[in-house]
Order: C-alpha cells, then sequence, then structure tokens
C-alpha cells in the first residue's frame, strides 16, 4: 500500500500592487479590443486557478466571441442591419461583460484564499518547528555523542537528635516514714508475753493457796 503523498507548499502571492496591475491589464485588452480579446482574460484565470470550470468557461469565451465575429462577417454592409448583426454585437458585449465581471470576482477571491492559506502554513511551519534555545535551556548534544556526566546533587545526611529528655521533677520526693527493725518488736513483744505467763502464773499460784 501507498501512503499518502505530502502536501505541496503553498507558494507566497504576489504583491497588492502587482495584481492590481495585472488585473487592470488584461481588463483594459478586452475593453479596447471591444470584445474580441476577452477570451485573454478567461486565458490568465485558467492559467492561474488550473480548474477544469475555467478551462472551460475560456473556451465557451472563445466560441461566443468566435460565433459573434461570424455573424458580423456576414453583414452585407458596414452597418448592422439584420439580425444576425444584431445577435453577433448582442454576444459579443454580452460575453465580453460577463467575463470581466468573473474574471474579477474569481481572480481575488483565488488570491485571498491563497494568502490565507500561506499565513496558515507559515503559523504552522512556526508551530512545528523547534525555537532557538535560550543560553538557560539545556543544550543539545549531536547524535552519537554522550552527555556530560552530572554528579548528583550533594545532599547533607540527616542529623540525629537526642531524645528530648523529660524536665527534672520540681516537687521533692516524700520520705517514706522511719521503720523499727523487725528484731527488736519480735524482741519486745515476746518479752511481753513472758511479762504476762509470769504475772497468770503468779496469779494462779496465789489463787489455789487461798483456797
Amino acid at each position: 500500500m501507498q501512503g499518502q503523498g505530502h502536501a505541496q507548499p503553498v507558494q507566497r502571492p504576489p504583491h497588492d500592487a502587482v495584481l492590481v496591475l495585472l488585473r487592470v491589464v488584461f481588463v483594459a485588452m478586452g475593453l479596447f479590443s471591444v470584445g474580441f480579446l476577452a477570451w485573454v482574460m478567461m486565458l490568465r484565470l485558467a492559467t492561474v486557478t488550473r480548474r477544469s470550470a475555467d478551462y472551460g468557461l475560456l473556451v465557451a469565451v472563445a466560441a461566443a466571441d468566435i460565433l459573434s465575429i461570424v455573424l458580423l462577417a456576414t453583414e452585407p454592409g458596414d452597418d448592422v442591419h439584420t439580425v444576425g448583426g444584431y445577435l453577433g454585437i448582442t454576444l459579443l458585449f454580452g460575453a465580453l461583460l460577463a467575463t470581466v465581471v468573473y474574471y474579477l470576482a474569481a481572480d481575488v477571491r483565488h488570491f485571498q484564499r491563497q494568502r490565507e492559506a500561506y499565513a496558515a502554513q507559515h503559523a504552522a511551519r512556526g508551530y512545528g518547528y523547534p525555537q532557538p534555545s535560550s543560553p538557560f535551556t539545556a543544550v543539545t548534544t549531536p547524535m552519537g555523542a554522550q552527555p556530560p556526566h552530572t554528579p548528583p546533587p550533594h545532599t547533607v545526611p540527616p542529623v540525629a537528635r537526642p531524645p528530648h529528655s523529660q524536665p527534672p521533677n520540681s516537687q521533692p520526693p516524700i520520705p517514706a516514714p522511719p521503720q523499727r527493725p523487725a528484731p527488736a518488736r519480735i524482741e519486745q513483744v515476746r518479752a511481753e508475753l513472758d511479762e504476762l505467763s509470769d504475772y497468770l502464773r503468779k496469779h494462779d499460784g496465789t489463787g489455789e493457796g487461798g483456797r
């Protein structure tokens, strides 16, 4: 399969002064020739636009000019007296008027479209091609060349901070109540028990003696 070809670039249209001059010249040729050269305007238009319709109108105008010349040539005298002569004059001037109007309108429209297409192509070309890089942008390297090695940026390792210490308690510690040693307490209880047993023993001995 063959792909579609690229569109041909649009040529830059001529200057407006040149176009106006050409229009004046070709219209003047048709007017000063009394319509016998009206086909020259259509030849100019068909050459510029390259449209099949304009080539067809060129053939029609040329045929109308030839027919009008034949009708006028068949007139017996210098003056026009017959229907053929009047028909030839009407055809000649009618073709001239229609050709002038169509030529000017089609020529202006064609170059206006060409100017718009050229402006659009120029704008698209400006967007499609890379713009010149500024000195602050990265420099492009040619194909096959290795870009310069850029070392990675040096990063400072994070410093470990010491754990946040709790502030010391402002209240002084409450002292525990003093405790006496346990053996001394046991000896005191034992002494008390011995005294109590002695007392009871004496009391029991006194009671038995009284009986």
